[in-house]
C-alpha cells in the first residue's frame, strides 16, 4: 500500500503553501482561469495506470476504516481487494485528445479525476455527461442515476449521468479542475464543452454546475482528499481551495480581482514550493528488468542558488535521476523544472529509495522525498478466449470473454469498426470480463479480441469476434462477394471489381492486402480460416483455406 510520509490521508489539517497561489493575485475572469492553468497544469504524473488502485487505498477510504468510499453506489467493499471496482474517469477519457492521443496525456492517470467505481455503475455511465435525469432513468441503484435528461441539458446526448446529491459539488469542482487544469487540450467531445480558454464549458453546463457547486459546499472528505493528492501530484484542485474561486472565473464575482489570501502572498524568501518534505513517489508494481520512469515536478520562488540532489537509501542501485544538480532560474521560471526519476528492479521484493534535496539558498538542512516501488518477476499471461456478442441492439452490444486464471492489471478490448469501408481500431481498459460498446449504430460491421495484461505485458490476443447488424440491406446486394476454398489455393467470385481488399486471421491482423479483386481471382494461404473485408463489401466474409 502507498504511503505519504508525514500527511495524514484522512481529517489533515493543512495549510497551502505558501506562494503556491501567488500569480492569481489581482487577476479577473479569463485571465484568472489562466493564471489557475499555469499554476496546476504542471505536476507529478502518476506512474502508470494499473497504479491506480493503490493510491487509491490512501485517496479514497472512509476515515479509520478499510472501505473503499465509492461515490458511485452504497455497496460495501473493502481494501485490498478491488473485485467489483473500476478505475473511473469522472470526465470521460473519450472527451480529450492532444496530438491525436487520448491515453498518453497526463489528464489519463490525474488523481484529481479519478475514482474508485462501482463496475455496474461506471458500465452504465459510459461516456455520458452530467445531468439531471427525468423520470423513470434506466439505470438507479440509489446514488448514480442515467437516464433521459431534463429539458435544456444534455448538449445533445441522449442519456446523462446524475450522482446523488452529496456528491454533485463534488462532480462539479471536479469539472471546474479538469477544464482549467487541460484547457490546452484539444475536445473531442462537446456536449458540456466548447473549444476555448474561457470559459471553456458551454452556457447549460456551467449553469448545472454552478448550481450543484453552490448548493453542495466543499465537504471535509474533498479537502483531505485534496491534501493526500498534492502529496502525491505536487497539484492541488484550488476549487477545493476556494470555494468562491468559480464565481470569480463564471460566476457573480466576473470581472473582481481574486485575492487568494496572505497565506499564499509571495514573502520574498527562497521558497521551494514543490515538491514538499516527506512527500512519496510510488512507482507500484513493475517487472524484474522492466523501467519505469516518473517526473517529479519542481517550483519554487526566490531561489539563489542551485538546488542539489543526494540519492539515498537502501535500495538507491534501483532508482536513477536525470540531475544532481538544479538551476535556481529553472525552479523559479513560471513553468518549473521536471525531475526524471527511473526505477529499475533487478530483484523481486520491495524497494526504497529517497533523494535528499538541499541548497538554494533554502533554510535548514533540506527536505527528502521517497521512492518506492514494487518488483515482481515476469508474468506469464494464458489466452483468453472471446465469446460471442450478447444484448446486440441497433446501436450497442456487450462484448464478454473468460477471465483470466492469473491476477491481471485489466483486460485491454481491442475494438475494431468497419465505417465506408474503411476500419477504424481503439483499444479499451476494463476492469471486468465484460464491457458495453455503444455508437455501434456509426459502424457497418465490428469485430474485438482481447488481451490480459499485467505488469506492462500482454497475453497473446484471444480469438476474434464479428458482431453485425441484423437486418442489413443493400451493400453486399450492389456488390456481391463469395470466396471458394480449393486444396492450395482460393478464388474470389464477385460482381465488378472490388478494392482495397484486406485478409484478416483469427487475431484480427492483416495477413494479405488485394488492392483489386476481380472474378475468378486466386490466391493461396496458409492453412487456416481467415476474414476478408473489401471497400465494396465491407461485410466480412469467411475464408477457409485447405
Amino acid at each position: 500500500m502507498l504511503a505519504v510520509a508525514g500527511v495524514s490521508c484522512f481529517g489533515a489539517v493543512a495549510e497551502i503553501p505558501a506562494g503556491y497561489y501567488s500569480r492569481l493575485d489581482g487577476k479577473t475572469g479569463a485571465e484568472l482561469k489562466t493564471a489557475v492553468h499555469e499554476v496546476i497544469n504542471p505536476h507529478t504524473k502518476v506512474s502508470s495506470y494499473s497504479a491506480l488502485p493503490q493510491y487509491f487505498q490512501e485517496t479514497d477510504r472512509y476515515p479509520d476504516s478499510r472501505q473503499w468510499w465509492d461515490m458511485y453506489s452504497n455497496v460495501a467493499r473493502y481494501i485490498p481487494s478491488f473485485s467489483g471496482l473500476n478505475r473511473e474517469h469522472a470526465m470521460p477519457k473519450s472527451w480529450w485528445k492532444l496530438n491525436g492521443s487520448v491515453e498518453y496525456t497526463p489528464a489519463y492517470t490525474d488523481l484529481n479525476h479519478l475514482y474508485p467505481s462501482d463496475g455496474p455503475a461506471n458500465q452504465a455511465k459510459s461516456n455520458y455527461p452530467l445531468g439531471i435525469t427525468g423520470p423513470n432513468p434506466k439505470f438507479d441503484n440509489g446514488v448514480s442515476k442515467i437516464g433521459y435528461p431534463v429539458s435544456g441539458q444534455g448538449g445533445g446526448a441522449q442519456f446523462v449521468y446524475e450522482p446523488a446529491d452529496e456528491y454533485k459539488g463534488d462532480f462539479a469542482r471536479t469539472y471546474f479542475y479538469m477544464v482549467t487544469c487541460y484547457q490546452n487540450l484539444t475536445w473531442a467531445n462537446h456536449w458540456m464543452l466548447q473549444q476555448n480558454d474561457w470559459p471553456t464549458l458551454n452556457d447549460w453546463s456551467l449553469n448545472l454546475l454552478l448550481d450543484w457547486h453552490r448548493r453542495d459546499p466543499v465537504s471535509q472528505k474533498e479537502k483531505d482528499r485534496n491534501e493526500v493528492v498534492y502529496g502525491f501530484q505536487n497539484n492541488r484542485n484550488p476549487f477545493i481551495d476556494y470555494q468562491d474561486l468559480a464565481e470569480y472565473i463564471w460566476g457573480t464575482k466576473v470581472g473582481e480581482p481574486f485575492k487568494p489570501g496572505s497565506s499564499t502572498d509571495p514573502v520574498g524568501d527562497p521558497t521551494l514550493i514543490t515538491p514538499t518534505k516527506d512527500m512519496s513517489l510510488d512507482f507500484g508494481q513493475v517487472a524484474v528488468g522492466k523501467s519505469v520512469t516518473s517526473l517529479l515536478y519542481f517550483k519554487g520562488e526566490n531561489l539563489t542558488k542551485s538546488l542539489s540532489l543526494s540519492l539515498g537509501g537502501d535500495d538507491r542501485k534501483m532508482f536513477a535521476i536525470s540531475d544532481r544538480s538544479i538551476g535556481a532560474q529553472l525552479i523559479n521560471s513560471s513553468s518549473g523544472y521536471y525531475l526524471q526519476v527511473t526505477y529499475t528492479p533487478t530483484e523481486t521484493g520491495e524497494h526504497n529509495a529517497r533523494i535528499l534535496i538541499y541548497d538554494g539558498g533554502l533554510p535548514g538542512t533540506g527536505i527528502y522525498v521517497w521512492f518506492r516501488g514494487e518488483a515482481f518477476p515476469t508474468p506469464t499471461l494464458s489466452k483468453l478466449t472471446a465469446y460471442e456478442a450478447s444484448d446486440v441492439t441497433s446501436d450497442s452490444y456487450k462484448a464478454t470473454w473468460s477471465e483470466s486464471p492469473e491476477v491481471v492489471d485489466f483486460y485491454l478490448l481491442t475494438r475494431q469498426r468497419w465505417i465506408n469501408g474503411v476500419m477504424t481500431e481503439e483499444t479499451i481498459e476494463c476492469d471486468e470480463n465484460w464491457a458495453v460498446l455503444d455508437q455501434f449504430d456509426a459502424s457497418d460491421n465490428e469485430s474485438y479480441y482481447v488481451q490480459s495484461s499485467r505488469l506492462g505485458y500482454l497475453s497473446d490476443p484471444s480469438n476474434t469476434i464479428y458482431v453485425g447488424h441484423s437486418g442489413i440491406s443493400g451493400v453486399d446486394e450492389d456488390c456481391p462477394l463469395t470466396v471458394e476454398s480449393y486444396p492450395g489455393t482460393v478464388r474470389f467470385r464477385c460482381a465488378g471489381v472490388h478494392t482495397g481488399g484486406r485478409v484478416y486471421d483469427t487475431t484480427g491482423r492483416v495477413v494479405k492486402t488485394l488492392p483489386e479483386i476481380e472474378d475468378g481471382m486466386e490466391i493461396s494461404l496458409p492453412y487456416g480460416i481467415y476474414m476478408i473485408v473489401t471497400a465494396e463489401h465491407p461485410s466480412p466474409v469467411k475464408i477457409i483455406a485447405r
